[in-house]
């Protein structure tokens, strides 16, 4: 399951990504615009800007704002960086294996097999979205409701 930390994540970076080139979004809009509590904005946005997903300005007219395009951001990245692994085992983790505790021979775990199957479909989809994907879909979700 997503948590909630990465979800607010993502929500973040939707809204700088919609407001990508223009000035710096001070945290209290972003909270506000996407009902997220202050505090633990402070924390998530802190985060992605030591990984380099963010840029911050101190003083008037601070705020954070994207260091890079919204199409160069990826789902698979954001949830790696808020929430580690993506894989729903530790034995199938691509970045962050370990060995079950309980597996005798992995190299005939069916439950091992089966889950390296969702683990690579999970990530085609993860690596291959977007926030400018994201974004582009609200887009066309807003427009079908209007019809």
């Amino acid at each position: 399951m997503l948590s909630k930390k990465t979800k607010y994540a993502i929500k973040a970076l939707i809204v700088l990504g919609r407001n990508y080139g223009k000035e710096p979004m001070q945290i209290l809009r972003i909270a506000e615009a996407e009902r997220i509590p202050k505090k633990f904005l402070e924390q998530i946005l802190l985060e992605m800007r030591n990984a380099g997903i963010l840029y911050s300005k101190k003083g008037a007219g601070g705020g954070y704002s994207l260091n890079k395009a919204p199409e160069d951001i990826r789902l698979s990245q954001v949830m790696r960086l808020i929430d580690g692994p993506i894989a729903l085992l530790p034995c199938v983790s691509l970045n962050f294996y370990r060995k079950c505790d309980e597996c005798k021979e992995e190299e005939v775990c069916g439950i091992r097999d089966a889950f390296i199957d969702v683990r690579d479909a999970m990530l085609q989809i993860l690596n291959d979205t977007s926030i400018a994907d994201i974004i582009n879909k609200e887009k066309r979700l807003a427009i079908d409701i209007d019809i």
